[in-house]
């Protein structure tokens, strides 16, 4: 074999293992940042099951959206507080 197909077959060798790493680093990055998002997601989930617990206790729960704080509290607690005879 000559000197020069020598070089070339270790060129075309080496740019195929660096096309291979960056694939596999891509792929990788892919997968990395499904898990983020899933994880994301369960998060807000939790949050959410979070505040409807507290929102059932009747207690008013103040939630922050930017600078505006919104006080939630259950449907059945204002209907239960209607339904309640007046205190003498």
């Amino acid at each position: 074999m000559s000197r020069a197909t020598t070089i070339t077959i270790i060129i075309l060798i080496v740019l195929v293992v660096a096309a291979l790493g960056y694939i596999g680093y891509d792929q990788y990055s892919k997968i990395k940042q499904r898990q983020l998002s899933g994880y994301a997601t369960l998060g807000y989930q939790q949050a959410i099951v979070d505040v409807a617990r507290l929102a059932a206790t009747c207690q008013p729960v103040p939630l922050n959206i930017g600078n505006q704080t919104i006080n939630m509290i259950a449907v059945e607690c204002l209907q239960q507080q209607q339904q309640a005879p007046p205190a003498q």
